[in-house]
């Protein structure tokens, strides 16, 4: 992987913890995710007249990224309402590289070198110390659990996604359409989960971080499936999830969440692991 892919997904990383973090602190979150991909939806719309469509090799990952994307959004809502963003967001990015590594040698044939399987087992124990040095953990089962969860989806629609921006032709139009189709389900299903006016009033309300997250959500993921068609998975979603040090120092600046010796070496890990990944 070259310098300018390993930039570029760890400024995606940042933009990923950025948006979480703005639906972890929206009272409504559902509201505030429904608005994030709803802004998915509008975006692809704007772009969908300067592409066309992805190779028909392509269309049953996307179909499948889309269905585990309505799973994943689900564990995203019920992980924030029982844990706190420093516990469940590193156990739920944490748990995924290595899933994806596995997948990914399975389906991709994509056998990492020694160096390259070192990285990701550093930056993965990194992650994994850092979810499991939180106060709480041991004692909030529904918040581990959803955020397990959470981490099977994000394995699942990596693998889907990145095989299928590899088989669109275009990555791009690959990219357009799975925001289009992924971002409509949540905010068609909204109004029967909310009444008129409580809709009405969170939309009023949350209507601008919403537009920010999707903008940011958008943008991140789009460069990743774009960067999955020129890298190995594990990799790049091993990268992806340094986000979770980036949310840890959020939910410290802005949520007033612990960030104490522990998660200093966590940082050190993970940061060990992306030095070790560049020079393997």
């Amino acid at each position: 992987m070259t310098v300018f892919l390993l930039v570029l997904v760890l400024a995606t990383a940042l933009m990923h913890a950025s948006w979480n973090a703005i639906v972890k602190v929206v009272s409504d979150r559902l509201v505030s995710l429904a608005l994030v991909n709803f802004t998915h939806t509008l975006i692809a719309l704007a772009a969908l007249p300067f592409v066309g469509l992805p190779n028909s090799e392509s269309w049953p990952y996307l179909i499948a990224s889309v269905v585990i994307h309505q799973a994943y959004y689900a564990g995203l809502v019920m992980q924030y309402r029982f844990g706190d963003l420093g516990q469940v967001y590193p156990l739920a990015r944490g748990a995924s590289p290595l899933l994806v590594a596995a997948a990914a040698w399975i389906w991709a044939g994509e056998a990492l070198g020694p160096g390259a399987l070192m990285a990701i087992l550093l930056i993965t124990g990194g992650i994994m110390y850092l979810a499991l040095s939180g106060r709480g953990q041991g004692g909030n089962r529904l918040a581990v659990a959803w955020a397990l969860f959470t981490a099977l989806t994000i394995a699942g629609y990596s693998v889907a996604d990145g095989l299928g921006g590899r088989a669109a032709g275009d990555t791009l139009a690959y990219i357009v359409w799975l925001f289009l189709l992924d971002g409509l389900p949540l905010p068609l299903v909204l109004p029967l989960l909310r009444g008129p006016v409580e809709l009405a009033a969170s939309l009023r309300r949350y209507w601008l971080p919403g537009l920010f997250g999707g903008v940011l959500s958008s943008t991140a993921y789009g460069v990743v499936i774009w960067v999955m068609s020129l890298a190995p998975l594990a990799i790049v979603t091993a990268l992806r999830e340094t986000s979770v040090i980036a949310a840890a120092l959020i939910g410290m600046l802005f949520l007033s969440e612990p960030f104490g010796g522990r998660r200093i070496l966590a940082t050190c890990l993970v940061a060990l692991g992306i030095a070790v990944l560049q020079f393997s």
